[in-house]
């Protein structure tokens, strides 16, 4: 569901600035949309806020979403649920989608 957070299963053959190793994800992707794949972004504790990079607590834990790396995985990449994004994150989140979309 959108606006979910989910554990995402590391794949193998990233190169360059692709994120690696296990991490959270956002799910971007409408329910409206029954698709084989989702559109996700990966989340980093490491990468510095902000307009690209908005700010997500986890559990005590300053998180960013690397929106400029969203992509669709398949469901099957998706581990355990780990939350949902609070609304005022989520607006965040979609100010950046817009963005990097060049919808804004």
């Amino acid at each position: 569901m959108r606006g979910d957070l989910y554990r995402l299963r590391s794949r193998k053959g990233a190169v360059g600035h692709e994120q690696r190793g296990a991490r959270y994800a956002v799910v971007l992707q409408t329910e409206a949309l029954n698709t084989s794949t989702l559109i996700v972004a990966p989340t980093s504790t490491s990468a510095a806020p902000g307009l690209l990079h908005p700010k997500l607590d986890m559990e005590g834990t300053a998180t960013v979403v690397l929106v400029e790396q969203m992509t669709a995985v398949d469901p099957e990449r998706l581990g355990d649920f780990a939350g949902r994004v609070e609304p005022d994150e989520w607006s965040d989140i979609e100010r950046a989608v817009k963005l990097v979309l060049g919808l804004l």
